[in-house]
């Protein structure tokens, strides 16, 4: 039998779901969570995920936060793109930024959280005006600027010669994951997360890893092969956060103490320990908290700002936000919002 997913990947009812389009015309699915107005919180998502990775991250924030999630170019409901044009850490840049101009308005900003490849789309963003303008702080989660093949430590390091070779063959593996399975399971818990994670967590973010397309898989492994953010890196001058897992093989802690080391303006780096590289999905209080720690920091930076009153008009007090309601009763089927797009040829 299957191991039941957590009630925290279901994601809550969105606020909102709508297309963005980016500046060579790719639509992007953005979905938003949370009280219209409450401050605002932007997640990218990694390589082979979707919105539904940041579910049980999501759901520990939307009663206090407007969350914005989008799946990224290829992957949940964001149509693939038409040919390998389509993929580069340039277009990662691109998508961000025409997310963050739809759904930050004008004069307010957000922080801005990213996994893996969405980390490195973060990076890939810093210096463009119109992310910068709109970003109050960054979190990282389990990522890294470049030389990821040279740090994979997926196979052990007994296997030596041969090693940058077999992970590279694996990465760029055009083959189907097929149904999720006990061998896939193990496979990816092996892989991504760390020993400790509940087989029901393991199940949950196998069923998102599994969806996303071979030919996106492989074609966005080939722009990780050759990864150089480090200057986008340098040009990131909101306070920004490290979040790294102890036994994260895909982008190993040493990534998180270069990128710290890197940061105009560093604000933390939290070693999460036992945690593999899924950490939103693995401790997702853990990156929840961060996330809330960075917003406080710069909580004047996320309000909205105040209306206009006419001469001699009283300004009437802002409304309590009520409460969000918790994650949903339901077990987690293939969740429509999750269900990838036929790949484009």
């Amino acid at each position: 039998m299957n191991p039941r997913i957590p009630r925290d990947f279901v994601l809550p009812d969105p606020a909102a779901v709508h297309t963005v389009r980016s500046a060579d015309g790719a639509e992007l699915n953005v979905e938003e969570y949370g009280p219209d107005g409450a401050p605002l919180i932007v997640l990218a998502h990694g390589w082979t995920c979707a919105t539904a990775f940041w579910a049980p991250v999501v759901n520990r924030l939307v009663a206090d936060f407007r969350v914005v999630a989008y799946d990224q170019r290829g992957h949940g409901r964001s149509p693939a793109p038409a040919g390998p044009a389509g993929y580069s850490t340039a277009k990662l840049a691109e998508d961000l930024e025409a997310v963050l101009t739809a759904t930050v308005p004008a004069g307010r900003r957000a922080v801005v959280a990213g996994h893996s490849m969405g980390g490195m789309t973060i990076m890939a963003a810093g210096g463009r005006p119109a992310v910068a303008a709109r970003t109050a702080a960054n979190v990282l989660v389990n990522t890294g600027p470049s030389a990821l093949l040279d740090e994979l430590m997926v196979l052990p390091p007994a296997v030596r010669g041969p090693r940058r070779f077999l992970h590279r063959q694996i990465l760029r593996s055009r083959l189907p994951l097929g149904p999720v399975n006990g061998i896939s399971r193990a496979v990816l818990k092996y892989a991504t997360m760390g020993p400790a994670t509940p087989a029901d967590r393991v199940e949950g973010c196998a069923q998102i890893v599994h969806a996303c397309p071979s030919g996106v898989r492989f074609h966005w492994a080939g722009v990780l092969e050759t990864l150089d953010v480090h200057a986008g890196l340098a040009r990131l001058t909101a306070p920004t956060a490290v979040v790294a897992g102890s036994h994260d093989k895909l982008t190993p802690p040493v990534h998180a103490r270069r990128i710290a080391a890197e940061l105009p303006n560093p604000c933390g780096l939290l070693e999460l320990a036992g945690a593999g590289h899924m950490s939103p999905v693995e401790r997702p209080a853990d990156v929840a908290g961060e996330i809330r720690r960075i917003a406080a920091l710069v909580a004047d930076q996320l309000s909205a700002p105040a209306p206009e009153a006419a001469p001699g008009a009283v300004v009437p007090a802002p409304a309590t936000v009520p409460g969000a309601a918790g994650p949903a009763e339901t077990a987690v089927p293939e969740s429509v919002r999750n269900t990838p797009v036929e790949e484009s040829a």
